[in-house]
């Protein structure tokens, strides 16, 4: 029995070896990564976003990049040109022209990524961009840019620019500055007891009245600080004046309710604060420039100064 167990092991390793000797790995994987042939759109964003940043901006679909919750298409490639541009000159130059390039290279996302519709979510309202981790931000509803184009000018092309595209890229930027330095905690404490989940479609209007810039703001401190510096940075100072004059206004129909809230405004006023000091504090940067210089750029987009169809070099 043991001769017999002796002679199997020797044959069993013997055409072990011997598989061993003829099984010869092609040095070529079968796996290959797909190519797709640079267009001038492709190269330009090389040179205006990857070259001199190091971001890559993604307009071509990708699955593992879309949200896979929602029902997503690709960005068309005349929209993407155009959201190219607006991003470049209404965010990225913006921060090169306040805190210079070398803060733009270290803090701005590596990633943009395009998809061409809104994200709807089941209670009635949408997703118009989100930002992972500090390292990406998600732009959408980029298909309905041309359209904009055609059918607003003036304040009317302004204020919905702002209002779907321009903020959300702000807002997102805000929560990267925020994952990499913290905001006081005093800011939470002020409406801590008036958050409430789901507030972006809550319908009460009065939101102003018990002190947040947006009813979206109500939601939690994170995205009512983002909603307070986006929502400042990217309207003029006789915007805000008549924000917080609603929301003394407003206060007076909260108070039906409930006797005792405090001024809308001056809770506003209490967080913008703190807002105006973390940018400065974090990063040196003085939130009444940044805003002279957002509408300054937003004023040239409008009056037709800027190019946002061309992309050869």
């Amino acid at each position: 029995m043991k001769k017999y167990i002796y002679i199997l092991s020797v044959l069993v390793l013997a055409m072990a070896l011997s598989s061993c000797k003829e099984d010869v790995l092609d040095p070529v994987s079968v796996i290959q990564d797909s190519t797709v042939e640079m267009n001038e759109f492709d190269i330009w964003l090389e040179s205006n976003f990857l070259k001199p940043y190091n971001i890559e901006f993604r307009y071509r679909y990708a699955l593992n990049e879309s949200d896979m919750g929602f029902y997503t298409v690709p960005a068309s490639y005349d929209a993407s040109i155009i959201y190219a541009h607006l991003v470049k000159y209404l965010c990225v130059d913006t921060y090169d022209e306040i805190a210079g390039v070398d803060f733009t290279r270290a803090y701005f996302p590596k990633m943009f990524f395009l998809i061409g519709t809104w994200e709807y979510r089941n209670n009635g309202s949408m997703v118009l961009g989100t930002a992972e981790a500090g390292k990406k931000i998600m732009l959408a509803g980029v298909n309905d840019l041309p359209l904009v184009f055609d059918q607003f000018s003036g304040d009317d092309l302004n204020d919905y620019l702002n209002t779907y595209y321009i903020k959300t890229i702000h807002h997102e930027f805000t929560h990267i500055l925020n994952q990499t330095k913290e905001f006081s905690d005093s800011f939470k404490q002020i409406t801590a007891s008036t958050y409430v989940a789901d507030a972006c479609f809550d319908t009460d209007e009065y939101w102003r009245g018990r002190g947040y810039i947006t009813a979206y703001a109500q939601s939690e401190p994170i995205e009512d600080f983002a909603e307070l510096l986006s929502e400042y940075v990217t309207h003029t100072a006789q915007w805000w004046d008549s924000q917080i004059a609603a929301a003394s206004a407003e206060t007076q129909n909260v108070r039906q309710t409930n006797p005792e809230a405090p001024d809308g405004a001056t809770l506003i006023e209490s967080k913008i604060d703190i807002v105006r000091n973390y940018m400065q504090d974090s990063w040196d940067i003085d939130i009444d420039e940044l805003r002279t210089i957002i509408n300054r750029r937003m004023d040239d987009v409008v009056e037709g100064l800027v190019d946002l169809n061309t992309v050869k070099l």
